[in-house]
């Protein structure tokens, strides 16, 4: 036997009852965020332990929505996805109406008593992804071979991306767009049309830039964040500054100095940067390594429950590796100054109820479809086809 197959024969988790790399990114990564969210928040309340005991309900509750999805067999989210997103739709509705605003956008609906407020949006992205992958696994069929099939699925995104345009929440109309678009094109749809759609949205939010003063302010301060370094750029330059601290090995941990109410939000939006202070280059190396991981296990999922016929289970997988994905991406592309400020939390790492809850939610889809696509025999995909199509009598 070779040296690789040796190697392969280690790492694979075939013979395993469940995809143990999966668990093992996902518990490093929330385990690496409760300990940076505790060191972060530090000085931000006279309870210095508040945030560390949030977080770790936060992350209970995360765990029991893990194991509620891993507990539903998937063909319920498939017969009712439909009216999970129009349960979403009507939430960011309300959430419009009667919503908490927050820095200026209206994201957050605010519960009665101790009970934390629950951002929308992060919900959303569940029904989206489940709609989405009914759709695209009923006409797989007509995204393969007729191209303008694709619109359709396109139209639906409009309205939720509209309704957090109006919030505004320029970051998760962004997460939106690149989770239905990614799932398109792996479900074969035409990469002419699509490339031509990312085109048209790509021209729409440059607009949407260029036409709201305050978003062209922070795109012209991340292009040359010290030229205004303590209005516009404050954010970055800080940021900056816990990168340029952290050098490799870091300053040690909770030894930020940037935490102490220099980096805004630094327990949230910007925790990637207070990593790089505190654990340094290697530090934020692994972090993107243990995401690489993650990714690379929900798109290998989708990709052994494609082959093995289970098409909802399969696009499930891939929504959930194309959010986790395009979020992370951009949290850290911010912080590190790659692209404009945004309010977009790093998943599994960041403080934040609603963000840990529903990644928890589809941590525990991908280990469903894993777990269905190991158990399940193998079955032939039967795709919708058109009535428009003549039948062979």
């Amino acid at each position: 036997m070779s040296r690789l197959q040796r190697m392969h024969q280690a790492v694979t988790t075939r013979n395993l009852p469940c995809d143990i790399w999966l668990i093992v990114a996902a518990v490093s990564l929330a385990g690496i965020g409760w300990v940076m969210v505790s060191s972060a928040s530090i000085g931000l309340l006279d309870n210095s332990f508040y945030y560390f005991r949030q977080h770790g309900i936060f992350l209970l509750l995360a765990v029991l929505a893990c194991v509620f999805m891993m507990s539903v067999p998937l063909e319920v989210w498939r017969q009712n996805a439909a009216l999970i997103l129009l349960i979403s739709i009507v939430l960011l509705v309300v959430v419009l109406l009667f919503g908490q605003e927050i820095n200026g956008s209206k994201r957050w609906i605010a519960l009665p008593g101790p009970l934390p407020n629950i951002q929308v949006s992060e919900l959303g992205k569940v029904g989206l992804i489940f709609y989405m992958a009914m759709f695209m696994s009923r006409f797989a069929y007509d995204l393969r071979l007729r191209a303008f099939t694709l619109w359709r699925p396109i139209a639906v995104l409009a309205l939720p991306a509209g309704l957090l345009f109006l919030a505004p929440d320029f970051g998760g109309m962004v997460v939106y767009t690149t989770c239905v678009i990614g799932m398109l094109m792996m479900s074969g749809a035409s990469l002419v049309l699509l490339i031509g759609s990312g085109g048209v949205l790509t021209f729409g939010a440059v607009m949407m830039v260029v036409l709201e003063p305050y978003r062209l302010a922070r795109w012209t301060s991340f292009l040359d964040p010290w030229a205004d370094q303590f209005a516009t750029g404050y954010q970055l330059t800080q940021a900056l500054i816990a990168f340029g601290r952290g050098h490799v090995t870091g300053t040690g941990l909770g030894n930020s100095v940037q935490k102490l109410h220099y980096l805004p939000e630094a327990h949230t939006d910007f925790i990637f940067a207070v990593i790089a202070e505190e654990l340094g280059m290697l530090g934020a190396i692994a972090v993107i390594l243990l995401f690489t991981l993650l990714i690379g296990r929900a798109m290998w999922i989708g990709r052994k429950a494609e082959v093995a016929g289970h098409l909802f289970g399969a696009y499930v997988s891939y929504g959930v590796g194309f959010v986790i994905a395009s979020q992370a991406f951009i949290n850290m592309a911010v912080s590190s100054g790659l692209l404009p400020t945004k309010g977009l939390t790093l998943p599994l790492i960041s403080y934040g109820g609603s963000s840990l809850l529903v990644i928890g939610m589809m941590i525990g889809l991908l280990l469903r479809v894993d777990a269905e696509t190991r158990h399940r025999p193998r079955r032939v995909p039967t795709p919708y086809k058109s009535r428009r199509e003549p039948r062979l009598s």
